[in-house]
């Protein structure tokens, strides 16, 4: 007998239990490689299956959605941002998209904290000169950093995620909060512990911690160029767990290299894979290879969500987590 249910196509390796989950449920077509999906893959996909799987890797463009023929009705995106989909033209085609929202913000805020930790402390420094066999033993003014604790953090986007971290601050380290999003409700803002400002440059003048939590869009495109860095105090630390280019990198680069600002933090880059070299040449920046949400317990609630929400819709019912 044939396999009537949907086509799934993954477009990467997913966690052991949400793949077992996903060949119980659909006619899943999964990367056993984890090599990613080329454009005429991807295009393939679109063509032969009821569904995507992608993630936030996967550039998922006007002309892979508008592949003829097309079969492909929902594309379920495993992560919360999804801006490696042209949702517009998705939307135009009448192709849902769906995210995994919710699921992460925990790990992803707890990544913040520790990024921040990182470079106040120097942590990354440290441990490369350890590894190196390069260190002499303590001494009092070895490798000085600067307090966490009491310090004021600034936060550029007030969403789940950023709420999360403005939680952890507060209660967590004492510090004074303050941020920038004015479509936040104020009662939100002061439950996890936050002030607003009226513009960024407010927040990035106050600051002795700045951590993005904004979206990715046009408008949010170096978002964080050479003259806000000029704004920031000369001890302040930049931490970006939210997309890559929000920053300017060759912006930052100049700044790290000029003391304009002490260090920065970085977990997702302009051009992911790919880190601007002139970074990887400074002390006084932590690089992750992207890790926000990378623990087994988000990874495998991400799987099931995007799940949740492709038997949601082909069951007939609108999905829970549809952007488009």
């Amino acid at each position: 007998m044939s396999d009537t249910r949907p086509i799934v196509v993954v477009t990467r390796q997913l966690p052991a239990p949400v793949e077992r989950h996903a060949a119980g449920l659909f006619d899943v077509r999964l990367n056993a490689t984890d090599t990613p999906l080329t454009a005429e893959q991807l295009g393939e996909a679109m063509r032969t299956a009821d569904a995507l799987l992608p993630t936030v890797t996967d550039a998922i463009t006007a002309a892979i959605l508008g592949i003829s023929p097309r079969r492909v009705r929902i594309v379920a995106n495993f992560g919360v941002g999804y801006n490696n989909i042209d949702v517009a033209t998705a939307r135009s085609l009448g192709i849902v998209v769906t995210n995994t929202p919710d699921v992460l913000t925990d790990d992803t805020a707890d990544l913040a904290m520790t990024l921040m930790l990182m470079a106040a402390r120097r942590a990354g420094e440290g441990e490369r000169l350890v590894r190196a066999g390069a260190w002499t033993g303590w001494r009092p003014t070895h490798m000085l950093g600067t307090r966490v604790s009491g310090k004021t953090l600034g936060i550029l986007g007030l969403g789940r995620i950023g709420r999360a971290v403005a939680k952890r601050a507060s209660d967590g380290f004492g510090m004074r909060v303050i941020y920038f999003d004015p479509p936040v409700p104020i009662g939100e803002a002061r439950a996890c512990g936050a002030s607003p400002r009226e513009s960024i440059e407010d927040v990035l003048r106050e600051s002795d911690f700045v951590s993005l939590h904004m979206p990715a869009s046009p408008e949010n495109r170096h978002l964080m160029n050479a003259d806000r860095l000029a704004i920031m105090p000369r001890h302040a630390i930049l931490i970006n767990t939210a997309r890559g280019d929000v920053i300017d990198e060759a912006a930052l680069t100049v700044a790290l290299e000029r003391g304009t600002i002490t260090a920065a933090a970085l977990d997702v880059f302009e051009r992911e894979p790919a880190v601007n070299p002139a970074l990887t040449k400074l002390e006084n920046v932590v690089l992750l290879p992207h890790l926000g949400s990378a623990t087994t317990e988000a990874r495998v609630a991400m799987g099931e969500r995007a799940l949740t929400n492709l038997e949601t819709f082909f069951s007939g019912t609108p999905p829970r987590d549809r952007v488009a």
